[in-house]
């Protein structure tokens, strides 16, 4: 499809991510594979019988063995993992590559319109790059405040939503506290080990970092451009 607009404005269609996975047949993985972010997700969601949708899941892979990111949870004792994608094409893909795996569900669905999941259906969604993407797009504040609005509405009571994304605080903050009610929680990990999982970490994953209203606390405790991605994880708050 011709298009005028630059890629990363086209990151919130369909047709861009359709046309990248048909003309780009290799796995990508944004930011982080599983086994880094094991600790995390175990830490807040630490029954394997809780159901996690993964939203923007992608071909996105293991370092070892080309295994998706929603394998490793299922890998990891995770029962019920739900993964969406706007593209037919990637969904088309990983169901044939996962159809021997029954804990493992793929759906064609566009995350600012998830309709076809009831409300409070899912204890976790884990993000990974996704509300990145559609800020990066055309009308990237409307689509984003659909986006997380959808993930509010179909998360319990108390559910987590797992943002993983190179957002800072002072930026990312205000979308989250301006389109629904989070209890918020910061952690960071370190960009190196995206492709290092072995490497000591310089910062210790499952330990928040402290968090003030508009995020200035942050650099006080990690430095002023650390070279992290950040993990908000934003608690449900109902009434």
């Amino acid at each position: 499809m011709a298009s005028s607009e630059t890629p990363t404005q086209s990151y919130s269609e369909k047709w861009y991510w359709d046309d990248r996975y048909t003309n780009e047949s290799e796995p990508f993985d944004w930011y982080q594979k599983y086994p880094s972010l094991a600790p995390l997700i175990n830490l807040y969601v630490p029954h394997r019988n809780q159901r996690v949708l993964v939203v923007g899941c992608g071909n996105s892979v293991f370092f070892w063995n080309n295994a998706a990111f929603s394998e490793g949870m299922v890998d990891d004792g995770y029962e019920d993992v739900v993964s969406i994608d706007i593209s037919s094409v990637v969904i088309d893909t990983m169901l044939k590559k996962y159809s021997d795996r029954p804990q493992l569900k793929y759906l064609k669905m566009d995350v600012r319109d998830m309709k076809a999941f009831e409300d409070a259906s899912f204890d976790a969604v884990i993000d990974k790059g996704t509300l990145d993407s559609i800020l990066c797009g055309s009308n990237s504040r409307q689509y984003s405040t659909q986006m997380l609005e959808e993930v509010w509405r179909v998360l319990k009571d108390k559910g987590v939503y797992i943002l993983i994304t190179y957002g800072a605080p002072n930026y990312r903050l205000r979308l989250l506290d301006e389109s629904c009610s989070w209890a918020t929680k910061l952690h960071v990990i370190d960009k190196s080990l995206t492709d290092q999982p072995s490497d000591t970490p310089k910062w210790e994953l499952t330990k928040p970092v402290p968090l003030d209203a508009e995020g200035s606390s942050v650099e006080s405790a990690i430095g002023k451009s650390p070279d992290v991605h950040y993990i908000y994880v934003c608690i449900k708050v109902c009434g």
